[in-house]
């Protein structure tokens, strides 16, 4: 740095942090496309947008991946934010069903009992055939 100069160097004072930038799928895509023209590579389409060329190429590598996924087992791809939301239904659904599970024994062995007191008939229960 030539100090002797009519023009000193400048300084940029950093006065705020600077927040994550987010970007759609269709943002992601649109950089990776002109990062495909001729002439364009991914450091050049990086710096116009000021991303890390590193995040552009981890961008691509994960469309090819999903792609390759889709392809090799012929099915659709899902984001893995609504694959962890199903599952979570799934487990959810699962609890429920094992709660049902355990009333409906329990109302049985209820019946049972009932009958062999003579609580209650003995003759079979209209729409319940199950609990004889």
């Amino acid at each position: 740095m030539n100090t002797t100069s009519s023009n000193p160097a400048k300084a940029q004072v950093v006065t705020s942090v600077e927040r994550r930038r987010r970007y759609t799928a269709e943002q992601k895509i649109e950089i990776l496309n002109e990062s495909r023209l001729p002439g364009m590579n991914i450091s050049i389409v990086a710096r116009k947008y000021g991303i890390a060329p590193s995040q552009v190429f981890y961008w691509r590598r994960r469309m090819e991946e999903g792609a390759k996924v889709g392809v090799g087992f012929e099915e659709s791809v899902h984001p893995e934010s609504q694959v962890r939301e199903l599952e979570k239904r799934v487990a959810r659904l699962e609890r429920m069903l094992g709660r049902k599970t355990e009333e409906v024994e329990i109302l049985k062995e209820a019946v049972r009992i009932a009958r062999e007191k003579k609580l209650i008939s003995r003759q079979p229960l209209h729409g319940l055939e199950d609990f004889e």
